[in-house]
């Protein structure tokens, strides 16, 4: 993999879609930040880190998706490789919350933003970016984050946990392309945080009702039974989990 290490950056998605835009940029392309000043997140939420304590990064992912229908499997794809990296360092109560935030113990440690784009010839490029909390300690507001820290009470080298990641994600693209998509959904519908649980909802007017997840459908809409026991689909854009 090529990495590209900055000391601060608007965003390393908007860095590396405007490199590949200009010139051809290798498959696996990684983009490293020390500070990250307008990251973005689900929903248009700020991702807000504190300088050179966690670890803010994008990856280019080109010959992967087939067609633009398949988008969600990407997404799928990168959660279940954070989840399983961040379980093997041995948090506990790991979660994957839809879309792609992962929590422990119900804090988010690592949120997912995917953009793609359409190049000549229909080829598919995403711009995967990835943040993970590490050594910051300080989330004042911020009630549902947490660290690696201090969910372990140990510091962590950055630099070891984003080759470790990578090589995770380089082999479950390995994998999805030997094997299909099968695997990936079957982990991530399984992780999947409050599944077939009551919780609570809020919706485009503010309203809350209470509902229950029952699954994710292949281009990711969010599947909530309500309490009539009618189930209803929803998009990112539609519906937010409170917990």
């Amino acid at each position: 993999m090529h990495i590209i290490k900055l000391d601060a950056i608007d965003s390393t998605n908007t860095f590396l879609k405007e490199l590949s835009a200009n010139q051809y940029v290798e498959n696996l392309t990684v983009v490293t930040t020390e500070h990250q000043i307008l990251g973005r997140g689900q929903r248009g939420s700020n991702w807000n880190t504190e300088p050179g304590k966690n670890l803010t990064f994008s990856v280019l992912i080109r010959n992967f998706l087939l067609e633009i229908e398949q988008v969600y499997d990407l997404n799928v794809l990168i959660a279940v490789s954070l989840h399983q990296f961040l379980s093997d360092l041995n948090l506990t109560n790991v979660v994957i919350k839809w879309p792609n935030d992962i929590l422990s113990e119900k804090k988010k440690i690592a949120g997912i933003l995917i953009e793609n784009q359409i190049k000549s010839q229909n080829e598919i490029v995403s711009i995967v970016g990835i943040g993970i909390n590490v050594n910051q300690t300080n989330f004042e507001y911020l009630p549902h984050a947490s660290s690696l820290q201090l969910l372990s009470s140990k510091n962590w080298n950055k630099e070891e946990i984003l080759l470790s990641f990578l090589e995770k994600l380089k082999y479950n693209l390995n994998r999805f392309r030997r094997d299909g998509a099968n695997f990936f959904w079957k982990y991530y519908r399984e992780e999947l945080f409050l599944k077939n649980k009551p919780a609570v909802f809020e919706d485009l007017s503010n309203g809350r009702f209470m509902g229950m997840i029952k699954d994710v459908t292949d281009s990711g809409l969010l599947q909530v039974e309500l309490e009539n026991e009618i189930i209803l689909n929803y998009s990112i854009k539609e519906i937010k989990l409170l917990y």
